[in-house]
């Protein structure tokens, strides 16, 4: 079963003309992004932020892909040659820009930003979900879109060491041979959730004036956020893995008052968590990639909780919900099985709009987003509640 929140790779040309165009934000906040790193350990906590800021003139644009060390993971992710792929990855993606200000000045908001802390799915990383971040930036929200270290599920990702500040590469690891994949897969989405409550106590400490490196080189200076982010309204969000994660983290922190699940892969969460998860959830699925087996876990968290939602976008696949739907021309979203039918830019939309209409809701954020209320019911163009019944081929 493929399961993984990244598209198998293909082989051949994947041409060099061809680029990733990530649509503007559509809020009416200006995005800054930056990347943050605490500790010199795996324990520490890696993340790029997106925030509203001060916009300027000529500001950088940070690289989606940002190392050629990740094109290497996402080869061996994919069972592909390293030899050939990532150079091939680094043609087709290698130089394409998420359109937000890097390192730009924080805008600051005397009554706090609402949070939401993003754990990405599986084989992937911090800037593969920037397209929603972005979205969700622009609205209003400061987003830290996390990168897991602990549990070794990303395509690969690193640590600076204190004594020279070299880098520690961590590679992807696979299930061991031998090893019973629920086990495996258990023991990661704990460490996944564990990450999550750990980033939220982050944001805890700097709103409480505490000293926090950033020990990235040049790196973004955490203290500008005290004072500007309300930590009564803080969610998690995560797409796949990420999704299952997000629903984990409402058992294990009570300052996450929601999440949304973005075509959640719910078969590593054991049986007796469900009845403990005590805050609402919004399940947004793809139409091609949920089983009947993981919708019927879904509907268990729903109908103990009336405020949680499921709803499916019709004409989508499982990376509807990534950056890589907007994979321009029709040969690389082949080969990176990108593209449903339905339009990226829809897809994209849907998701944001029900996001922000579930989390006007819980977080009581004074927004317009209640236009949006009735994707959350499933009404609406290409949206249906719960799901098809001719569901996965997994």
């Amino acid at each position: 079963a493929d399961r993984v929140a990244l598209p198998r790779l293909g082989c051949g040309d994947m041409g060099g003309g061809q680029s990733l165009a990530l649509p503007p934000e559509k809020g009416p906040h200006r995005v800054g992004c930056a990347d943050v790193m605490v500790g010199h350990t795996q324990q520490g906590l890696f993340f790029r932020l997106f925030y509203p800021c001060v916009p300027r003139d000529g500001a950088e644009m940070p690289l989606w892909i940002p190392r050629y060390e990740y094109c290497g993971g996402l080869a061996d992710f994919s069972g592909r040659s390293r030899r050939w792929c990532a150079p091939l990855l680094s043609i087709a993606v290698g130089s394409c820009r998420v359109p937000v200000s890097w390192k730009a000045p924080f805008k600051s908001c005397s009554s706090g930003y609402p949070l939401v802390i993003f754990s990405h799915g599986l084989g992937a990383f911090r800037t593969v979900y920037s397209s929603i971040c972005m979205q969700l930036a622009s609205w209003g929200f400061v987003v830290a879109a996390l990168e897991h270290r602990l549990d070794s599920s990303a395509a690969t990702t690193y640590f600076c060491t204190a004594e020279a500040v070299q880098e520690q590469w961590i590679p992807h690891q696979q299930v061991p041979q031998g090893q019973k994949e629920f086990y495996f897969r258990n023991n990661q989405v704990h460490h996944r959730a564990n990450e999550c409550t750990r980033a939220l106590q982050l944001f805890r400490d700097i709103s409480s004036g505490k000293s926090i490196p950033n020990v990235l080189p040049q790196g973004f200076d955490l203290s500008v956020l005290k004072n500007s982010i309300d930590l009564n309204k803080a969610a998690i969000m995560g797409h796949s893995f990420g999704g299952v994660t997000a629903v984990l983290a409402l058992v294990k922190e009570p300052g996450f008052r929601c999440a949304v699940a973005l075509d959640a892969w719910m078969f590593p969460l054991e049986n007796v968590l469900y009845p403990e998860v005590p805050k609402p959830v919004l399940f947004i699925n793809t139409e091609k990639f949920q089983t009947p087996e993981s919708m019927a876990k879904m509907k268990r968290l729903s109908s103990r909780n009336s405020q949680t939602k499921i709803i499916t976008i019709l004409g989508s696949v499982h990376q509807s919900q990534t950056d890589f739907a907007f994979l321009t021309g029709k040969l690389i979203s082949r080969v990176f099985n990108a593209r449903g039918t339905l339009d990226p830019y829809k897809c994209l939309d849907i998701t944001s709009q029900a996001t922000l209409a579930f989390l006007q809701r819980h977080l009581d954020v004074r927004k317009e987003f209640a236009q949006w209320d009735c994707l959350l019911e499933g009404i609406g163009d290409s949206v249906i509640p719960e799901a098809p019944f001719c569901l996965s081929n997994l």
